[in-house]
């Protein structure tokens, strides 16, 4: 098989609907494995499943164990409607210990949220990553100015991938916009988590999330006590720009 080239992937599909470039990536991997956490990744779920079969797509999600119970909810509803297995993945239940043990329940509030995030949602990561050709995200550029602006719609990904193993990030949502997102969700009746109907915007842990006021840019709810620059929780450290990355 001719190795994947994820320069020339974005040169001839740049300009492709998120529909045909997933039809592409699966063509190109014979599978699509899907990380879900949120809507645009539900978005790419519905999708995913109109370009290949059933059993070629693969979804899974990270429980960190500090998820909203509508997050629960949510994820069971997703499960519920595509008729498709969620692998449903835990943090090292030592590795927690250690951490509440050591440091008590909320310790990201006083120096940041990289340990528990490594834990709770890197590590578990890693572990699902191990081996994969490809996975694709739901991240946009419009997300996180300050750290994917540069998006591609194919990337290597050398934080989980390695020399011997390479590992390939395909981001179909890479052009569109939150405004985007939700006219699809919307015109092919995508489940959605509650809590978009109560301010949130971007989710994730309960005590790392809260709803935003009019105005402030999506990410503004997530980590909020911590600089605005690099709110990336370790799972697309290429985002970060080689300061923050190294930090």
């Amino acid at each position: 098989m001719t190795p994947f080239d994820p320069n020339a992937f974005v040169l001839e599909h740049d300009q492709a609907t998120p529909k045909n470039i997933l039809k592409a990536a699966y063509e190109a991997f014979g599978q699509l494995t899907v990380s879900f956490s949120g809507a645009e990744d539900v978005v790419l779920i519905d999708l995913a499943l109109k370009v290949a079969p059933k059993d070629k797509v693969h979804v899974f999600c990270l429980d960190t164990g500090r998820l909203h119970a509508e997050t629960y909810e949510f994820i069971e509803r997703v499960r519920e409607h595509y008729a498709i297995e969620i692998d449903i993945r835990f943090p090292d239940q030592q590795a927690v210990q250690d951490l509440v043990r050591e440091k008590g329940l909320f310790s990201f509030y006083q120096d940041g949220h990289q340990q528990c995030c490594g834990i709770r949602k890197v590590a578990p990561l890693r572990q699902r990553l191990a081996g994969l050709p490809v996975w694709v995200t739901g991240q946009r550029r419009d997300q996180s100015p300050g750290t994917r602006s540069q998006l591609q719609i194919a990337e290597r990904d050398t934080t989980f991938g390695s020399e011997s193993s390479p590992l390939y990030k395909i981001n179909p949502l890479t052009h569109w916009s939150s405004e985007d997102v939700w006219n699809y969700i919307r015109s092919f009746d995508v489940p959605y988590n509650r809590l978009h109907e109560q301010g949130y915007v971007s989710i994730g842990c309960a005590p790392c999330t809260r709803p935003i006021l009019p105005g402030q840019h999506e990410r503004e709810g997530r980590w909020w006590w911590e600089d605005q620059g690099g709110k990336e929780c370790g799972l697309h450290v290429l985002n970060l720009p080689p300061v923050a990355a190294k930090d």
